[in-house]
Order: structure tokens, then C-alpha cells, then sequence
């Protein structure tokens, strides 16, 4: 910890990063490590990545992570809770607001026509994401001689998606669970896995909101749009707070605003209870990953070197990378007008092959659909 870096300089300099944070994770990775390691020098760059392997160890988000771990290595932990707020709250007031426009019981014709071109991509989006995520992943496979079990792992995390809702958890967990059984199955040691308890939430409207948020801050391993089917399932079909292009409206603003896309969250709380929901879901989302940074970014180095932990995440981030192409199905099937396919295919265009950004992308699906609604 630096004792020359004020508070104020941590509010100002990741309350920035939190409103120019377009472009999901690698964007934040990129600007934190332009700060604290090429810029201010307040960490080498040795640290910074051990630091960005050691999040994405953890479940949630772990671009959310990274920057509370910056924080916390600049100023301790008051800095932690001071820059992880600033580069949270950015990107939340945005999407709450933008939440009321879109979520609006009669909004005007040009917005449902841009939510309905956002949603229609989202599908893509959901692709490129996992399809990202899958060379690293398999290569890590290969090396350690489970080609078949990673496999196995990414075809049930796809499966699951698809068809199990809110049961999703559970198999990442299991897959997680089994691969780490195996890997150790020749130790003494029990295993000693990062499992949560889950405990279903009822009583009301807030407790439920609460629960949902907890799942997507502490239960999903693999971030971003593996936290989809998770509350989807919840949000849509258990408890109705959202139609399905709502709930389209809600991913495509999580991905074009700054900040983590588990803001996601907020969008299926305010449908829910209001802004008050929003907050609400959104602080239970967020406390998971300043809880693992305050209570163990001092054991990071003992996290990156368990095996057992490193087993554990072999099974689980593949199920969790085949959850997040088995969203798009779930996100394809949710489309209702047949031009929205049509913007479907050309996302798709644009993110894989010619590998346009996904906030262009977005942008230019809801230029369609505002240009359709008004003719």
C-alpha cells in the first residue's frame, strides 16, 4: 500500500474507469493495468497479473474484482470499498435510468423498436462471448490430459443452460466438484472446494430479489453471460417480473453501458420493486466480490497455487463457458418478430467474422430496430 495515494485520487481515478468502461472485462483489465502498472506504477506488472489470474479463480465478476483488488493494494481496505464503489456506481446510475425509459409500462414506438434491434443481437453476443473463452480453456485441457471430461463439461454446461433455469448453479458446482475428485482422488487431503451453500429465499418481493442477486454475485464461475440462463429463469418464468423482451432489453443494456455486465442484474430488479430493487440487487450482486477481497486478497498467491482450487475451476469453467453458449438458445428463442432473426444473423456477422465490437454491434442492432419501428 502506498501511503501517498488519497482517497480522493482512488475516487477519481476508478470513478473514471467506470464511466469510460465500455467493452466488458478485457476493457477494465486493460485500463486498470494502464493505471496502476504502465501510469502510477503502483504495482508491477507481475503482481497485476497474478492478480487477474487469481480473480478469475474466484466466482462473480472478476473484472469487478480486479479493480477492487487494485484499490485494495493502493489504499487498503477503506481504498478497496472507496474505488470498488466508484467504479460500480458509474455504470449503475446509467442503466437504472436507462431501465425506466426502456422498462416503461407504454415507452414511445423508436424505444421499443431499439430495445427490440439490442435484443435481437444479444444471441450473438452470447456466442462471441463463450466462443472467446473457449481456445484458453481447451488448451488447458490438453495439457493436463482431460480432453474428453472438458468435453463432456462444456456439453452439459450447454444442456443445462437450455434446460434447467435456475437448477444451472448446481451443475457447474457438480462439474466443478467431480473434476476436483479426480484430480485428487490420489491425496489424503478432503478436497476442500470453494462451494457455497445455497438456501432458497422467500418471504416477499425484497428477499426474493435478494436471492436472485446472490447467485449472480457468488454462485456463477465463468462471469458475464453465464449469470444469463441463471436469471432468466428466476426473473422471466418463476417469478414474472420481466417478459422475455424485457428481459432482451436488460442484457443489451448491461452490455452497452460501462462497467460489470452483472449491472445486468439491476434491470431484473427494478422490474421487480422499482429503483429500490435495482439498488437492492445490485448491492447484493456486488458484496460477494468485496467480501472475497477484503476477507483473502492477502492469500491470493496461496489461492493460485492450490491444485485442489485449480481442479475445481478445471470442470467448472468449462461447464460454465458451454452455460454461456447455451444461453444464446434460451436468447434466440425469446425473438418474436421475423427481422429481428434477420439482425440476428447480421450480429453474428459482425462479432465473429469481421470482429466488430460488441457495443458498435448492439448500437447499430438498435438503429435498425428504431428505423423499422418508425417506419
Amino acid at each position: 500500500m502506498d501511503p501517498q495515494v488519497g482517497l480522493l485520487t482512488v475516487l477519481k481515478e476508478w470513478g473514471r474507469i467506470g464511466c469510460v468502461g465500455f467493452g466488458g472485462p478485457p476493457s477494465h483489465i486493460a485500463l486498470l493495468r494502464q493505471l496502476c502498472v504502465d501510469r502510477r506504477r503502483w504495482l508491477d506488472a507481475t503482481e497485476f497479473e497474478d492478480a487477474v489470474a487469481a480473480c478469475n479463480l474466484l466466482p462473480g465478476p472478476a473484472s469487478t474484482q480486479l479493480a477492487i483488488f487494485c484499490a485494495w493494494r493502493v489504499r487498503g481496505r477503506v481504498g478497496a470499498l472507496v474505488g470498488g464503489a466508484a467504479f460500480i456506481v458509474p455504470g449503475l446510475v446509467l442503466i437504472l435510468a436507462l431501465s425506466v425509459l426502456f422498462l416503461a409500462g407504454s415507452p414511445p414506438a423508436w424505444v421499443r423498436g431499439a430495445g427490440a434491434g439490442a435484443g435481437a443481437a444479444v444471441a450473438a453476443v452470447a456466442v462471441q462471448a463463450g466462443w472467446s473463452l473457449l481456445p484458453a480453456s481447451r488448451q488447458r485441457a490438453w495439457q493436463s490430459g482431460s480432453k474428453v471430461r472438458w468435453v463432456l463439461y462444456v456439453a452439459v454446461g450447454i444442456v443445462a443452460a437450455a434446460t434447467l433455469g435456475p437448477w444451472l448453479v448446481l451443475v457447474l458446482l457438480a462439474c466443478g466438484v467431480l473434476e476436483a475428485a479426480l484430480t485428487v482422488a490420489g491425496t489424503r487431503r478432503a478436497p476442500g472446494l470453494p462451494l457455497l451453500a445455497a438456501a432458497g429465499a422467500g418471504g416477499g418481493v425484497l428477499l426474493s430479489i435478494a436471492w436472485v442477486a446472490l447467485k449472480v454475485g457468488a454462485l456463477s464461475y465463468g462471469g458475464g453471460f453465464v449469470i444469463i440462463p441463471l436469471m432468466r429463469a428466476d426473473a422471466v418464468d418463476r417469478f414474472h417480473w420481466m417478459t422475455d423482451a424485457q428481459f432482451l432489453n436488460a442484457v443489451a443494456l448491461g452490455q452497452i453501458t460501462p462497467g460489470p455486465v452483472v449491472h445486468t442484474v439491476a434491470v431484473v430488479g427494478y422490474a421487480a420493486a422499482g429503483i429500490g430493487g435495482g439498488v437492492l440487487a445490485s448491492v447484493v450482486a456486488f458484496s460477494p466480490s468485496f467480501a472475497f477481497i477484503l476477507l483473502g486478497a492477502h492469500r491470493f498467491d496461496r489461492l493460485r497455487g492450490d491444485a485442489r482450487v485449480r481442479a475445481f475451476l478445471d470442470g467448472a469453467g468449462p461447464a460454465a463457458i458451454g452455460a454461456i453458449l447455451g444461453s444464446a438458445i434460451l436468447l434466440t428463442l425469446a425473438l418474436r418478430e421475423p427481422w429481428q432473426f434477420a439482425v440476428l444473423a447480421g450480429a453474428a456477422v459482425l462479432l465473429l467474422p469481421l470482429r466488430v465490437g460488441v457495443v458498435p454491434t448492439l448500437l447499430a442492432a438498435a438503429a435498425i430496430g428504431v428505423t423499422i419501428s418508425l417506419i
